[in-house]
């Protein structure tokens, strides 16, 4: 199998890119955009690999090793989780800090990112601490705080302009992905349900949790419906709790990751935009 190597940073130049390609010893190079390089023609070595990875790093700089040919044609479905990945916040920290309560939330938060904490023991233990707080809290962390990841937009337009299909699926919750998936046009969307009564949330979830097997099983689900194997999906994460489903998929994506998910994705965007992911396979 042949394999290309893309150098992508939004700060590198040609110059830094040239460098590191060197390490590679590709047959040849090519200019993508003022911040992108493809070496084509490499032969992978661990050792290669691994000087590459460190020279990328240090640069500020990202390196994707794929199959030469791959392309936005060999897939059907693009499936991200919310929170840190296509968002740049955890929206229930930021509910939290309605109550005065991040700080609390947002360390059983980073357990259960690092895999330290069972998701669905996590979660529910998180929304519990929200009990009492009216659901206009919700609409102020959308208005005020939510914000798309650098790239997203043009990750997902351009996508869709290939004909993909998107998925958003997250541990979160629908406040959020219903509204997100009209503002940017996505087709599936699957979440927690908070649990509301006389206008405050009850600090309970509505319906079994979104976890990392159930996240799996969207995925399937949903690539099911579409009547195309789950090696067609690119999946795109940053939690543990994204790694059933990044497993399942055809191409792997860590987006500002957690080291347990950037050391088992194909792809780790570590500095790049969303975007990223055209450039490796536009």
């Amino acid at each position: 199998m042949s394999i290309k190597l893309v150098l992508q940073g939004p700060q590198a130049d040609q110059a830094a890119l040239a460098r590191v390609a060197r390490l590679a010893h590709p047959a040849r190079t090519t200019e993508l955009h003022a911040h992108a390089l493809r070496c084509d023609g490499v032969d992978v070595t661990p050792e290669r690999r691994a000087a590459v990875d460190a020279a990328a790093h240090a640069a500020g700089i990202d390196a994707t090793f794929v199959e030469a040919g791959l392309t936005l044609a060999d897939f059907g479905l693009v499936a991200m989780d919310m929170d840190s990945t296509l968002i740049t916040i955890e929206c229930i920290d930021e509910i939290a800090d309605m109550q005065g309560l991040k700080p609390q939330v947002s360390a059983i938060t980073e357990a259960a990112m690092r895999g330290e904490l069972d998701f669905a023991e996590s979660l529910t233990r998180r929304v519990a601490l929200l009990e009492g707080l009216p659901t206009s809290a919700l609409e102020r962390v959308y208005e005020e705080r939510l914000r798309i990841s650098p790239g997203g937009e043009a990750m997902l337009q351009g996508v869709q302009a290939a004909g993909l299909k998107t998925l958003l699926v997250s541990g979160g919750f629908t406040f959020f992905t219903e509204r997100l998936k009209t503002r940017l046009g996505l087709d599936y969307t699957h979440a927690n349900v908070l649990e509301a009564a006389g206008g405050v949330l009850t600090g309970r979830v509505v319906g079994g949790i979104v976890d990392a097997e159930e996240k799996k099983r969207t995925v399937e689900r949903v690539c099911a419906g579409l009547g195309i194997d789950t090696r067609r999906a690119i999946v795109m994460g940053d939690g543990a709790n994204d790694l059933r489903m990044m497993g399942v998929s055809g191409l792997s994506v860590a987006f500002r990751a957690k080291p347990v998910v950037r050391a088992q994705a194909n792809v780790a965007l570590n500095f790049s935009g969303l975007d990223g992911l055209l450039t490796i396979l536009g």
